[in-house]
């Protein structure tokens, strides 16, 4: 008799499809900790180089100039490097990848990272050109000057930048999170030597001397965006990308994705503006001093004075005020939006997107987990945390007062932060530019219709961070209902209980931490 063949059992595909999900969250819950663990340094550094930068230059017009003139090629980062140009490719790129097809995609990576240097290029000799002629042609406050000066010194910083960002976008796909993470850790640690060797070699006491050594710390930047670059070589040799010449964009990609590159840029380049108006309203707005040092309090626009709402600094104090937000948003929020992204791309087309909203909703409740306690922490701590990393040296307690209120104000919008960051890569991931391309529009409008009337109030620079926390928290709303409405249900209802409880949580966490503040252990102000 023929022994019995046993039946092989048929796999559940609800219980596969889990084990799959299960093994996904693992993976990019793995990468967010590599990647957050390399940001924390690198925010810890960042802090620090800010909390050096305060003692030794203060919240005055010469370290106001070089944080607006440092803005510039941080947004085109943002813009081409970490931007629309980046989420577009990384979606096409992971798919080429996914389905096995080595030569295409590295051509592919090639002949991106060729336009992209192309564009950035001419945009910084044009760039060079305008600055140059400003400096010509146009009477500015010293302070604007510097700025402008400052700016043309840094501007081909842009290129490193968001080259730097970009390729690191095409490690992200192959899972290799490790370099890119770290490489802004080079710049913090270099820009820390750069203060404390110019303190040395220059009186930062005064004017003279701190101009000096900004465009000192201008030079740095320059030196570490090259090692920056370098960083990344070896990981790219890695996985097979060599940087070739002769390459089209377009014919590795095609017109139909160059033309969706284009709405994603532009989309990019609204948020990015908003960001360079608030910069550039910080500085506009300030008082400041003519080139005798007598102080600027009133300007004259259409046949009437008009008191500057903001004192002289604003743009230094308000960067060091999104210091302390930026700090949670490296650490947790971008480094698990950065770790999701490769996934989300990968499995947005596919016929089944169960795993696609299942990560998403994962990723939105793992933002909300730690934005939302976040909010109120830093709330909670902004005047002891203000006073511990920056009120010494040059930097005065008025400044601690107004640097405190602005945290606070942008501190209210760190959920928002970070559930924008989740869903805007659900939207690039779907090859969807348009929408957020609308909804940045929106945002810059609300952003500046709240912040503007918000300046001439006893809130002044506070009304800038205010009008940046409610045309967020009501963009990222705004944008998970219209996702909602594009893929169906999100299993929303899923994430009620859990959120309830951070919600919950983070008001006990509020009412001990002011229990502490109001017994009679706490410390005073003498």
């Amino acid at each position: 008799m023929e022994a019995e063949i046993p039946a092989i059992p048929t796999p559940d595909p609800a219980r596969t499809n889990a084990i799959a999900q299960a093994a996904d969250h693992k993976t990019f819950v793995s990468h967010a900790k590599l990647i957050g663990g390399l940001t924390f340094v690198s925010r810890i550094l960042g802090m620090a180089r800010e909390s050096v930068a305060s003692y030794f230059f203060g919240a005055g017009a010469i370290w106001s100039a070089f944080t607006v003139a440092f803005t510039i090629p941080n947004l085109f980062r943002k813009l081409f490097g970490e931007g629309a140009l980046s989420a577009a490719f990384i979606p096409l790129y992971a798919q080429q990848v996914k389905h096995n097809h080595p030569k295409e995609a590295t051509q592919f990576a090639v002949a991106s990272v060729n336009l992209l240097c192309t564009i950035l290029i001419l945009l910084t000799i044009v760039g060079e050109a305008v600055l140059w002629l400003m400096t010509l042609t146009w009477n500015m406050r010293p302070d604007r000057l510097l700025t402008v000066k400052l700016t043309a010194v840094m501007l081909p910083y842009v290129l490193l930048v968001c080259g730097t960002a970009f390729m690191g976008g095409i490690l992200q796909v192959h899972r290799r999170f490790g370099a890119t993470a770290a490489a802004p850790i080079i710049l913090n640690l270099f820009l820390i030597i750069a203060i404390v060797s110019a303190a040395k070699v220059w009186d930062l006491k005064t004017d003279a001397g701190q101009t000096r050594g900004v465009f000192w710390l201008a030079a740095t930047v320059l030196i570490a965006g090259v090692l920056q670059v370098l960083v990344l070589v070896p990981s790219l040799r890695a996985v097979g990308f060599r940087f070739q010449t002769g390459l089209s964009f377009l014919d590795a990609a095609g017109a139909a994705d160059a033309e969706a590159d284009g709405a994603g840029g532009a989309g990019a380049g609204v948020l990015q503006l908003s960001v360079m108006l608030d910069k550039g309203i910080s500085m506009l707005l300030a008082q400041g001093h003519d080139a005798q040092g007598k102080l600027i309090e009133y300007f004259h626009v259409f046949g009437h004075w008009v008191r500057y709402p903001m004192a002289e600094g604003a743009a230094a104090r308000l960067n060091w005020a999104a210091v302390h937000v930026q700090f949670p948003l490296g650490v947790f929020a971008i480094a698990l939006a950065t770790a999701i992204f490769p996934k989300l791309s990968s499995d947005a087309h596919e016929l089944n997107q169960a795993q696609f909203k299942g990560i998403l909703r994962r990723g939105l409740e793992a933002c909300l987990f730690i934005g939302l306690p976040a909010s109120v922490g830093l709330i909670v701590v902004r005047d002891p945390a203000t006073r511990l990393l920056f009120l010494h040296g040059k930097f005065t307690a008025e400044d601690a007062r107004l640097v405190a209120l602005s945290t606070a104000l942008y501190s209210s919008a760190i959920w928002a932060f970070s559930v924008q960051q989740i869903l805007s890569r659900a939207y690039y991931a779907l090859h969807d530019t348009i929408t957020p391309l609308v909804l940045s529009v929106i945002t810059l409008i609300v952003n500046l219709a709240v912040e503007i009337p918000l300046l001439w109030t006893p809130l002044a620079e506070g009304g800038m961070a205010a009008g940046t926390a409610v045309s967020f928290a009501i963009q990222s709303v705004v944008m998970l209902h219209m996702l909602r409405r594009r893929v169906g249900l999100l299993g929303l209802t899923k994430s009620v209980k859990p959120v309830a409880k951070m919600v919950a949580a983070s008001l006990l966490m509020w009412g001990a931490c002011a229990a502490v503040r109001h017994s009679p252990l706490y410390p005073r102000r003498e």
